[in-house]
């Protein structure tokens, strides 16, 4: 098995089973989904990067509505369907092995959803990205929802810009908000997720890390990246956060 491999391997077996695969809360999305305003009785949605689940869950249940469900990740989407099937779900949360970064036009046709959602995940293809790819997704009058990890500090550290510059390069609020606005939406609402939506992953995380074997393959490197992401976070916090942005098309869709 080649390393990279090794370290895919050993990264989901680290996260398997945790309660989110990134800083969240069911209030959170909740929150979110109040910005979104009034939807349709039995809104189409999709959630992409959905992990095991836990937003497909809140939005079939709450919201009523009928979710596609994206991940690549094969034994998340095992998760969630079993979740689901326990819930008296089944008929409301479809499963999709594919990549949010390539959703076929056939299988996703435009203006076919009511609600795009993406909490903890768009970072995988840049947010730039998602506001240009997805927005032909939207049915008329159709919503965005997605989270962002930006900066909340007007002059962040230097150990903070490098970690972020590594991984994946930070921008502010009023700059996010204003790729959306260039991109063609209005923003109609935004939730910056509090303190406690990050323990509520960390916290999992890091116990599972403690108790992970670390000459199993790939775990040793995986366990280094966690905790000096769980440390940054720790001694950092207060310089970055997500930030949730509830977006519609400024043309209606």
């Amino acid at each position: 098995m080649s390393d990279n491999a090794d370290l895919y391997e050993a990264f989901f077996s680290l996260h398997h089973g945790l309660p989110r695969q990134s800083p969240g809360s069911d209030a959170s999305t909740r929150r979110l989904l109040s910005l979104a305003g009034v939807l349709p009785s039995r809104p189409r949605v999709l959630d992409l990067g959905c992990g095991p689940g836990r937003a497909a869950l809140l939005l079939a249940t709450e919201a009523g509505a009928d979710v596609t469900a994206v991940d690549l990740h094969e034994p998340f989407l095992d998760e969630l369907r079993r979740t689901a099937a326990a819930r008296g779900l089944t008929g409301r949360i479809r499963t999709v092995n594919a990549d949010m970064g390539a959703l076929p036009s056939p299988d996703f046709p435009d203006g076919s959803f009511d609600l795009v959602w993406a909490e903890g995940s768009a970072y995988s293809i840049g947010f730039d990205t998602a506001l240009r790819d997805w927005r032909r997704l939207l049915a008329p009058g159709g919503t965005l929802v997605v989270t962002e990890c930006e900066w909340t500090h007007d002059e962040p550290s230097t150990e903070a810009r490098a970690f972020w510059d590594a991984h994946y390069p930070l921008r502010t609020a009023a700059q996010n908000a204003a790729a959306a606005i260039a991109a063609g939406y209005r923003v109609l609402g935004v939730h910056r997720q509090p303190e406690s939506d990050w323990q509520e992953y960390y916290g999992p995380l890091g116990a599972r890390a403690d108790a992970a074997d670390p000459t199993a393959a790939g775990m040793a490197a995986v366990l280094d990246a966690t905790r000096a992401e769980i440390a940054m976070r720790r001694d950092h916090g207060s310089e970055y956060g997500y930030t949730g942005y509830v977006l519609r098309p400024a043309d209606g869709g």
